[in-house]
C-alpha cells in the first residue's frame, strides 16, 4: 500500500474513532452487543442483544440504566432511552457504499472502543435474523470484529454511518444492515417510540423436507409447506384452531413451500386485517381464519 494511502487511512481511522467512539455504546453488563446513538437520547441496538424491557448502557466515560422504547423484532432492531447528554449523535450518509468502499465497524466491550478497518466485500447479502426471518439487503463487509459487536455503527471514511453490524458470519466478520431509506425510516419511526406492528402466528416450525418425511413415514401423500411443531397458547395461530401436525401450503394467495415463503406471505400483510390460511391435517384440506387484533 502506498505510504500516502496508508497515511491516509490511518488518519480517516483516528478521525473514525474519536468521532464514532463516544457515541458508540456497550449493551448489557457483560455486555451482549454495541449500539449507537442516533438522535438526542436514543441508542440504537439489535433486537436481539436485548433481555428485559431495561438494560444497562455504557458510554466512554460512564453506565447507566436505559429503558426499550420500540422494538422491531423482524428487521432487529432496537430503539433504547437513556440520556446522550454531551454526545453528537452520528449522522446516516446519503447513500450505501459500494463494492471495495474502504469502512470502518466500531463496538464498545468491557474494555473500550474497539475500531477496526475492512472494505466491502458484498452488497445485497441476504441473512437470517431472530426466529430465522430472512432479512435482505445487508453489506458483507471484511472488518473484524470480536463477539459482542452486533449492534455496533458501520462508518465510512468521513465518520458517517452506513450501516448496523447486525449478522456475525463465521470467525469475526460481519454482515450490517445497509444505510437506504427504508431503514432510516423504521430507525426513526422506533426513535419516536413507535414498535411496528406484525403479523406474527405464534408458533414453532419444521421446513418442507421434515414435513414431506413425516407425511410419508404416516402413509400419507408428500407434499411441501410448513409444518407446525407447536402452538403458543394465546397466540393468533391458537385463536384459529391451526394445531401441531398441521401443514401450512397456503397464505392469503401465497402458496407456502417453505419457511422464507411464510415469513415473506407474514410479512407482507397487514396485522389489522385476518389472513387465511391453507392447511392439510392429515388427509383433509382445511381453511383457517387467522385475527391478529
Amino acid at each position: 500500500m502506498p505510504e500516502d494511502l496508508l497515511s491516509q487511512l490511518e488518519e480517516a481511522a483516528g478521525r473514525a474513532a474519536e468521532r464514532v467512539g463516544a457515541a458508540t455504546v456497550a449493551i448489557g453488563r457483560a455486555p451482549r452487543g454495541s449500539g449507537v446513538v442516533v438522535a438526542p437520547d436514543r441508542v440504537l441496538t439489535n433486537s436481539h442483544n436485548l433481555r428485559d424491557r431495561t438494560t444497562q448502557v455504557t458510554f466512554e466515560d460512564r453506565s447507566d440504566q436505559a429503558a426499550v422504547l420500540a422494538v422491531d423484532a423482524a428487521s432487529d432492531l432496537a430503539v433504547l432511552e437513556v440520556s446522550t447528554e454531551g454526545i453528537e449523535p452520528l449522522s446516516w450518509a446519503e447513500a450505501a457504499p459500494g463494492v471495495g468502499a474502504a469502512v470502518f465497524a466500531v463496538a464498545r466491550g468491557a474494555r473500550g472502543t474497539r475500531l477496526s478497518v475492512g472494505f466491502v466485500a458484498a452488497t445485497q447479502r441476504a441473512f437470517r435474523g431472530p426466529g430465522g426471518r430472512p432479512i435482505g439487503g445487508g453489506l458483507e463487509h471484511t472488518a473484524p470484529m470480536a463477539r459482542g459487536s452486533s449492534g455496533g455503527p458501520l462508518v465510512d471514511t468521513s465518520g458517517a454511518l452506513v450501516g448496523i453490524n447486525t449478522h456475525r458470519l463465521g470467525e469475526g466478520f460481519y454482515v450490517a444492515q445497509a444505510v437506504d431509506p427504508q431503514l432510516v425510516e423504521r430507525v426513526t419511526g422506533l426513535a419516536d417510540g413507535v414498535s411496528p406492528r406484525r403479523a406474527e402466528l405464534g408458533i414453532a416450525v419444521a421446513p418442507s423436507e421434515v414435513a414431506r418425511r413425516l407425511r410419508r413415514s404416516v402413509g400419507l401423500e408428500e407434499h411441501d409447506g410448513v409444518l407446525v411443531r407447536g402452538v403458543r397458547e394465546g397466540s393468533p395461530a391458537a385463536g384459529a384452531d391451526l394445531r401441531e401436525g398441521d401443514l401450512i401450503v397456503r397464505a392469503g394467495e401465497q402458496e407456502i413451500t417453505g419457511i422464507d415463503q411464510l415469513h415473506l406471505a407474514l410479512g407482507g400483510h397487514d396485522p389489522s386485517s385476518p389472513l387465511l390460511l391453507g392447511i392439510l391435517r392429515g388427509a383433509e384440506s382445511l381453511e383457517l381464519r387467522v385475527e391478529f387484533s
